[in-house]
């Protein structure tokens, strides 16, 4: 028997391990899209399938809405993004998420040492940062920020 064209919302979220609630945010906000039949009911492609398994992967590794909504929206609308798509989407993503590491990883290292916040009330801070010369460099925690 082959699979159905158009699937309910109840078939997604089963299918896709995403809640009804959560399919119905993700349409809310435009990054799928459904149609509704003579009787009002939800029908989605199959393709939306593969997007919402994008959706996940992407904020799991800490992708904004906003950012999964703008690479979605440059692919073609219901056809199932295949694998150049998905290609295409992760190298984008890839020097964000590289910048994200690296700022988890000073973040940790320094997590127990003065962060530069300019707030002058811990014992290290008149030895490491005096006289708050690090507010030269900008609002913030200065020690535990990464670069652009």
């Amino acid at each position: 028997m082959a699979p159905a064209s158009e699937l309910t919302v109840g078939q997604v979220a089963m299918r896709s391990g995403v809640a009804v609630s959560a399919l119905h945010f993700y349409e809310a906000r435009g990054l799928i899209r459904s149609h509704r039949t003579s009787g009002n009911q939800r029908r989605y492609g199959r393709d939306v399938l593969r997007r919402v398994a994008i959706i996940k992967v992407a904020q799991e590794v800490g992708i904004s809405l906003a950012e999964i909504g703008e690479a979605l929206a440059s692919l073609p609308e219901g056809r199932t993004p295949t694998r150049d798509d998905w290609g295409l989407l992760s190298t984008a993503w890839r020097d964000a998420l590289d910048h994200k590491i690296d700022q988890l990883k000073k973040l940790r290292d320094g997590l127990t040492d003065c962060i530069g916040c300019g707030c002058m009330s811990i014992d290290k801070c008149p030895l490491r940062n005096k006289g708050d010369r690090l507010a030269n460099e900008g609002a913030g925690p200065r020690r535990l920020l990464v670069g652009p």
